[in-house]
């Protein structure tokens, strides 16, 4: 639905007049072949949050409500430069670091992330924009989140689009305490070694190679660039190399810890216009028979869309012409304006 009335357009220039930091080109930096991706021009905007702020990249129009996007585990906003050039024109498209990713906060020392955390986000943005509904495409963490916002709140979804992460993921009893455990054993460690030491350091050849294998090779290396960007910072001692800037403490945030049956009834409740897009080379991270029952559920909801496209877990980024044509359909039938 398009808030595009006088009041809503004056209010959303004021927000931009005093949240723009200045005007962009979604490329980066890189000594790899020249990229044969589109680019193209967005905002960099800051929301004010209680702990800091939080960053994002607005793309194209501003005259009525954005897509919202939102990336994985210890990815950022980079993650949709190569897809959101080929996004429909007619609506705009926010890319937003997480709280510790990217160029966005951090959460103060002692407070842990915990994934239902970055669900209650989303109303704080929909707050601050003054949106009574949202629209988004998110990717692996950020997607399991959007099915649980969607499952939470579906009256205010007007589109949700998912990237090869389904739902949270069902645990044995067994294996939850066992979580928990290991999660709590390194939190005050991960605290003590915030700002003692710079972290490791490394050329960029290095940084390239790090996150790709890091990724399981899932972001080619011609990609890395799109995500490093905001995620590296230059080194204090060595003007030749930089170091990750995202919270290390990302390592050991809290995934939901849900039995079978929660993921299921969340389905149930999704009714909202529902797409999931479903990488070929990417595992499942759990028994293929969860994600499979879960899928029969969501589609017995009459706005729901399943596609599985060639490529790995970061499909999107690598080959976005493999799921640009389908999102692009959706966003017409849903958000024509």
């Amino acid at each position: 639905m398009s808030l595009g009335n006088g009041i809503y357009k004056m209010l959303q220039r004021t927000q931009f007049m005093a949240t723009t930091v200045k005007r962009q080109v979604s490329s980066a930096r890189s000594t790899l072949k020249d990229s044969h991706y589109i680019t193209k021009h967005f905002e960099e905007i800051s929301i004010p949050v209680p702990w800091g702020h939080l960053k994002g990249k607005w793309f194209g129009t501003k005259n009525v409500r954005p897509i919202l996007g939102l990336h994985g585990w210890q990815d950022n906003a980079g993650t949709y430069d190569t897809l959101a050039p080929l996004l429909s024109n007619n609506i705009g498209f926010l890319s937003m670091d997480l709280p510790g990713h990217g160029h966005s906060s951090w959460l103060p020392l002692g407070i842990t992330y915990h994934s239902i955390d970055f669900v209650s986000l989303l109303l704080r943005i929909m707050d601050y924009f003054k949106w009574d509904k949202i629209s988004m495409i998110c990717h692996s963490m950020s997607s399991i989140n959007g099915f649980v916002f969607s499952a939470l709140f579906p009256e205010k979804v007007d589109m949700m689009v998912g990237l090869d992460g389904l739902k949270p993921l069902a645990r044995s009893s067994e294996k939850v305490v066992d979580y928990y455990k290991d999660s709590m054993k390194n939190i005050i460690m991960y605290d003590d070694r915030i700002n003692k030491l710079e972290p490791p350091c490394y050329e960029w050849n290095e940084l390239v190679e790090r996150l790709h294998n890091g990724t399981n090779k899932s972001v080619n290396r011609e990609a890395c660039k799109f995500l490093l960007k905001r995620a590296i910072r230059p080194s204090k001692h060595d003007s030749q190399k930089y170091y990750f800037a995202r919270d290390s403490r990302l390592k050991k945030k809290h995934f939901y810890t849900f039995s079978e049956d929660v993921p299921l009834e969340m389905a149930r409740r999704i009714n909202c216009p529902y797409m999931f897009i479903k990488a070929s080379q990417s595992p499942y991270y759990e028994s293929r028979k969860h994600f499979d029952t879960t899928l029969e559920v969501m589609k017995q909801n009459p706005h729901f869309e399943f596609y599985e496209v060639e490529g790995s877990h970061h499909v999107h980024l690598n080959d976005p012409m493999k799921v640009a044509p389908i999102i692009n359909s959706f966003i017409r039938k849903w958000r024509s304006s």
